[in-house]
C-alpha cells in the first residue's frame, strides 16, 4: 500500500464534504444505482458506517431494511436524528470512529451484532485503513457481510480528492488484499461508474474544482442509464470506484 498523499486534520466542521453531499442528495438516480448495486449483498441487521446526511439510508428504510446509521461527526449525527429516527426500521443513530483508541470498550455493545456492515466512501478519509477494516470485521456477526465502496486508481487522484480529505485511492487488488490480511473471505470485487471517470477527471485534475459542480452532477444523474449499460460493457473491469463485498468467518 502507497504511503498517504498527503498528512491531514481532523475536520470537526466539514464545509467541503457538507456541500458536496448536499449536491450528491439531488443525484438520486446515481444514489439510487449505487443502492441498488451494493443491495443484493445486504441481510438482515445492517449497519451503515458514514451515513453523512442519509443519501443511501433512505432507500434501505424505504425497502424496509433494519438498518442502524452513524457518522463519526456530530452534526451529521444530528440530521440523521432529525430525519430518520422515527421510522420503526432504524435501529439508532450513533457516532462510530472507526480508529478509535478505545473502540472495544467505547462500542462494545455492537459487537458481533450485525448481519451487514457497508460503508460507502468511508474508507478512504482514514489513514490507517487496515484497522478500520479490523474493526468493522468485529461489529460483524459471523457469517456476515462487509461491504466497502472506495474511490480508484491513484492516477485520478486530484482537488477534489485532497479537499474531500482522502488519503488514496485504491485498486482492487489493495482493497482484497486488506480484507484477506484481516480473515475476511472476498465474495466479490468489480470496479463501478467507468463513465464516472471523464467527468471526474476533466472537473477535478483539469478544471481543478474544489467540489463537484451541481450542473455537471445533475447531467450525469439523467444519463445514468448510459452508465450503468457501459459498466456492462467493460465488465466492470474499470471504474471510478472499486466494491469489494467479504464474509466473516
Amino acid at each position: 500500500m502507497s504511503s498517504p498523499t498527503k498528512q491531514f486534520d481532523y475536520k470537526h466542521i466539514d464545509q467541503e464534504g457538507h456541500e458536496t453531499l448536499d449536491v450528491i442528495a439531488g443525484a438520486v438516480n446515481f444514489n439510487r444505482w449505487m443502492y441498488n448495486t451494493i443491495k443484493p449483498y445486504c441481510k438482515g441487521r445492517v449497519l451503515e458506517i458514514g451515513s453523512g446526511v442519509g443519501n443511501i439510508s433512505e432507500f434501505f428504510i424505504q425497502d424496509g431494511f433494519s438498518i442502524f446509521l452513524t457518522d463519526i461527526r456530530e452534526s451529521y449525527c444530528e440530521i440523521l436524528k432529525n430525519n430518520f429516527s422515527s421510522n420503526k426500521n432504524v435501529l439508532g443513530v450513533e457516532n462510530i470512529d472507526l480508529v478509535d483508541k478505545d473502540f472495544d470498550s467505547k462500542y462494545a455493545r455492537h459487537l458481533g451484532t450485525f448481519d451487514t456492515l457497508f460503508a460507502l466512501n468511508v474508507i478512504e478519509h482514514i489513514e490507517d485503513d487496515k484497522l478500520a477494516i479490523a474493526n468493522c470485521k468485529k461489529l460483524l456477526a459471523p457469517g456476515g457481510s462487509l461491504i466497502i465502496l472506495v474511490p480508484a486508481f491513484q492516477g485520478l487522484y486530484n482537488t477534489f480528492d485532497k479537499e474531500l480529505y482522502h488519503f488514496r485511492r485504491y485498486v482492487r487488488k489493495q482493497m482484497r488484499d486488506i480484507f484477506e490480511g484481516n480473515g475476511i473471505e472476498v465474495k466479490r470485487s468489480f470496479y463501478f461508474n467507468a463513465l464516472g471517470i471523464a467527468g471526474w477527471f476533466a472537473s477535478g485534475k483539469l478544471m481543478k474544482n474544489k467540489i463537484i459542480p451541481k450542473t455537471q452532477l445533475r447531467f450525469y444523474n439523467r444519463i445514468i442509464p448510459f452508465a450503468k449499460l457501459l459498466d456492462i460493457l467493460v465488465l466492470r473491469l474499470i471504474g471510478l470506484s472499486v466494491i469489494v463485498v467479504g464474509e466473516k468467518k
